[in-house]
């Protein structure tokens, strides 16, 4: 008898996870991921204790999904390497002049950042 089909995961939930594995391995703090998507610390512990998941149709779903392309697109210019990636995230960068960590907690400078990223990974 053949196994019955898996029902396809809620984007919602899916989109929550990521986010909040992306937000970590940035050295985000929850008040941090909460000022980066625009909601509430609340609103964040909500979300951890899958009490909440960010919908992907939302603002805050697109600001989340920008937060996760930063955190893809970081990920392979500096090897997986979590120190690293911190640094990064808190040094002052020419380029962009400001630090990520600073940049990212609005709409324009996350969006400035991936864009960054983005023409990073396309030079190499």
């Amino acid at each position: 008898m053949p196994a019955a089909p898996r029902p396809a995961p809620d984007p919602a939930v899916v989109l929550t996870k990521a986010t909040l594995r992306a937000a970590e391995q940035l050295g985000l703090s929850s008040a941090d991921l909460a000022t980066v998507i625009g909601v509430s610390e609340a609103t964040v512990s909500r979300l951890k204790s899958s009490g909440r998941a960010i919908q992907p149709q939302t603002k805050e779903g697109e600001l989340a999904l920008m937060l996760i392309r930063v955190f893809r697109s970081l990920d392979p210019l500096i090897g997986g390497d979590d120190r690293k990636r911190l640094q990064w995230m808190d040094s002052y960068n020419k380029g962009l002049l400001g630090s990520p960590a600073q940049l990212i907690r609005k709409a324009d400078g996350l969006v400035r950042t991936l864009a960054y990223l983005d023409g990073m990974r396309a030079a190499t």
